[in-house]
């Protein structure tokens, strides 16, 4: 697992895509903090740059450096979830600015995948997950659904968990600094 680490990081930090097994599907990642990797990420899904994507940090801490003002409420959504969550914040802070929402708002979620939580500690950013996908085709359930296009548009595919089956997307709450509480997806 060690030497996917290595060679993941070295694919972010050159501003590569990489294609990796997150706490739910397979996912299109980069660096959180460089718009021209996120453009890739755009223009390799074929997806309008005013639809958000969503990023992974590794806990609380990393989470508070990148949210100007991470409402209470969402510490307890996040200790009692039984799955994965990701939720969105008002005001994200030192991340690329074509990642941000119209609205100025941005989806974090903390990852509890081995892989992706050591991944996210030894790059010390947030990493882009989007699911592994063109724009408007499901959402592959398994490694070897992957549209070819996505497994050529990248720079780095993870050689783990290729045959284990993704769980289902992450839930999705919006969460407002004026407290209103929105459920996206369950």
């Amino acid at each position: 697992m060690r030497e996917e680490h290595e060679k993941a990081i070295a694919t972010l930090k050159r501003g590569g895509l990489i294609l990796y097994p997150t706490d739910t599907v397979w996912g299109i990642g980069c660096d959180a903090t460089n718009a021209e990797a996120i453009e890739k990420v755009y223009r390799l899904k074929k997806r309008a740059a005013n639809k958000s994507l969503i990023c992974l940090v590794s806990d609380f801490k990393m989470l508070q450096q990148y949210v100007e003002d991470i409402p209470e409420v969402a510490y307890d959504i996040l200790k009692y979830a039984v799955k994965p969550t990701t939720i969105i914040y008002d005001d994200p802070i030192r991340i690329s600015e074509n990642l941000i929402a119209p609205d100025n708002t941005l989806g974090f979620r903390v990852c509890r995948n081995k892989f992706c939580n050591i991944l996210l500690k030894k790059f010390r950013k947030p990493i882009v997950s989007t699911s592994a996908n063109v724009e408007g085709a499901p959402t592959p359930k398994r490694f070897s659904e992957i549209d070819p296009v996505i497994l050529e548009g990248v720079d780095y595919i993870v050689n783990l968990d290729r045959d284990k089956k993704s769980l289902p997307p992450s839930a999705i709450i919006k969460l407002s600094n004026d407290g209103k509480v929105t459920i996206i997806r369950k």
